[in-house]
């Protein structure tokens, strides 16, 4: 699934096997999708992209280097990225025994090339020393931001995309793909899809009109699922809707 990092808009929805790697057909989406920004807005639009590690391989990187697409995109660990790290999870322990156990996390950057890689790239890397335990996470990017700590902060950001693929899946149902044949329920995800756009410009309509942002299913209970009959005459098809529901005031 393809978000607008600004706006949230859902950009597409694409279903793969179940037993299928992350990144299969991700740069064939990719570069359909800068072709039609780049036709729209021209040749200079500035595009960045942010994605988890289920899209971190090679060939996305090298495509947005040579196309000059900023890229942010998390890592799966592994133990030379863990080598990296070992310094600043050490300082972090120390803080937190200093601070009667309390969280600490810390956030720096370096040059790492993985085997697969024709060079070496930034990765940021943050470690922190919870309650629970130590957690580490890495990043690899093109972004220049001087303090890692803030291109990570921009990059967990990302995690707001997981509310709009809940809404997606819970509100509209878009898990529903109980076709027998694949295609056939590749169909059924673009119809969720252009539900989904039809619910979320409603939505954005009452938000400029100063109704507080509300969840699809929310939406659905208050403004679609209104009870009501149709009497279809000869020259007019006539709606009469209850004389009082909850959203009527919308």
């Amino acid at each position: 699934m393809v978000f607008d990092g600004d706006t949230g808009q859902l950009i597409t929805a694409v279903l793969r096997c179940g037993n299928t790697r992350a990144s299969r057909g991700v740069l064939a989406i990719l570069k359909r999708i800068v072709r039609r920004l780049r036709e729209a807005w021209g040749e200079e639009v500035h595009i960045e992209i942010r994605a988890d590690a289920g899209f971190a391989v090679p060939e996305i990187y090298d495509y947005c280097e040579k196309e000059g697409i900023v890229y942010t995109i998390g890592l799966i660990s592994n133990p030379r990225l863990e080598e990296l790290t070992q310094d600043l999870l050490e300082r972090a322990k120390r803080e937190s025994e200093e601070r009667a156990g309390e969280k600490v996390r810390l956030v720096s950057s370096g040059s790492y090339r993985a085997g697969s890689w024709e060079h070496s790239r930034r990765v940021i890397y943050k470690v922190e020393v919870l309650e629970k335990g130590e957690n580490t996470r890495f990043v690899v990017t093109s972004r220049s931001d001087p303090e890692p700590e803030e291109l990570c902060d921009w990059y967990i950001r990302r995690g707001e995309a997981e509310s709009w693929i809940k809404d997606f899946k819970r509100a509209i149902k878009a898990d529903r793909l109980s076709c027998h044949r694949f295609f056939a329920n590749q169909f059924r995800l673009l119809l969720h899809a252009a539900a989904y756009w039809l619910l979320d410009a409603l939505r954005r309509k009452l938000v400029e009109v100063g109704v507080r942002r509300m969840q699809l299913d929310t939406l659905r209970l208050l403004l679609i699922k209104v009870g009501g009959k149709v009497r279809q005459l000869l020259t007019k098809v006539r709606l009469h809707l209850a004389s009082g529901h909850p959203g009527q005031h919308l």
